[in-house]
């Protein structure tokens, strides 16, 4: 187990936002390729241990103050975990609408959707939930448990 981290959710939560209005428009205006845009961002976000779309908060909605920090002490290991689980969704769903499967990648993206807008509106992660049952379960490589007082996947109070 690591310490805490802090973590600026604001950040998180823009960057969930950002995927419901971006797989939304894909969906409305039928642009796969805005689904493969939604699924690279949330991969590399994740390779580089960034909320794939974090660069909005960072450089527009932050310095104009518009959105303002949140800080929260935590681990951010589940929200990369999350985000590489719906980034990999986001992979399969852009497959599936190029090579001819629209209603499995239609329904992947507005899964995606669902769970971003539970976690930006609702304040708990899916993918948080499983990454520390599968901590609890001793999985190699899950190894944090949430923080004191939190219930699993929920964001932390502050």
């Amino acid at each position: 187990m690591s310490e805490l981290q802090k973590i600026d959710h604001s950040a998180l939560i823009v960057s969930q936002i950002t995927i419901v209005i971006l797989n939304l428009l894909a969906f409305i205006l039928n642009f796969p390729w805005l689904v493969a845009l939604v699924a690279a961002a949330m991969l590399i976000g994740t390779l580089l241990g960034v909320p794939g779309f974090g660069f909005l908060y960072r450089l527009v909605l932050r310095p104009l103050g518009i959105v303002r920090p949140h800080v929260l002490e935590d681990h951010p290991q589940p929200h990369r975990f999350a985000q590489g689980l719906g980034g990999t969704f986001m992979l399969i769903a852009t497959l599936s609408l190029f090579f001819g499967l629209p209603v499995l990648g239609w329904a992947l993206t507005w899964l995606v959707a669902a769970l971003a807008a539970l976690n930006a509106f609702g304040g708990f992660c899916v993918g948080c939930f499983f990454y520390y049952w599968l901590a609890r379960l001793r999985v190699p490589g899950f190894s944090e448990t949430p923080p004191a007082g939190t219930f699993p996947g929920m964001r932390p109070k502050g």
